[in-house]
């Protein structure tokens, strides 16, 4: 998809219902529960959230960030996410959280992203994460400059993401499950599944109606 043109439909994605829960759950494990809103509030999971950050390369093609987490102890290293991370207590809102991460994790000035949707929520039962998903853009090829949370970058093309046979299944082992048969996306030959790949499913089925 050429940049300009993703660029005059924002203004429609701005505008377009989400596909919410129903989209996000076509990716999810089978073993992962839908929790009621009342059984989340209960949990009093933590708040957290992540920018989807598009983009033109250096070819005009609109692109996505994605990255690979660094291996740490912890629930979610080694795995596949967007940019973002835990609400602070100084971020005035979810957004400026986002956008506080994106640029800590990978250098990217909150000044030049302009944020246009804010997506349904996912709740993450293994970290008890509520997490708030955001769209956003820079109106130039990006310089990304990694920390030390960030293992790899991953620059992905919106052609790709809307690719039907980008969606298969692996079979995997985290820290709390083994040999897990999941349904995920193969994007750049990286298999993201889980929570990501809910978001990304939502925001594919948004996409489509431009």
């Amino acid at each position: 998809m050429d940049f300009n043109q993703f660029l005059h439909k924002i203004n429609k994605l701005k505008e377009a219902k989400l596909g919410g829960l129903e989209a996000q759950f076509n990716l999810a494990p089978k073993i992962r529960l839908q929790y009621s809103e009342e059984k989340i509030k209960a949990l009093n999971p933590k708040k957290a959230s992540v920018l989807a950050l598009f983009y033109p390369n250096q070819q005009g093609e609109t692109c996505f960030l994605l990255t690979l987490r660094a291996n740490y102890n912890g629930t979610h290293a080694n795995q596949i996410s967007f940019p973002g991370g835990k609400y602070d207590k100084n971020d005035e809102s979810l957004k400026e959280t986002a956008l506080r991460e994106t640029f800590e994790e990978v250098g990217i000035s909150t000044n030049t992203i302009s944020v246009f949707k804010e997506m349904t929520n996912v709740f993450i039962p293994p970290s008890n994460f509520l997490v708030t998903p955001y769209l956003g853009y820079l109106d130039n090829s990006p310089n990304f400059t990694k920390n030390h949370e960030v293992e790899e970058l991953i620059t992905v093309t919106v052609k790709d993401l809307l690719n039907e046979s980008s969606i298969t299944t692996t079979n995997l082992s985290t820290s709390y499950a083994k040999n897990l048969e999941v349904p995920c996306f193969l994007l750049n030959s990286y298999v993201v599944w889980g929570a990501t790949a809910m978001m990304l499913n939502e925001i594919k089925e948004l996409l489509k109606k431009m």
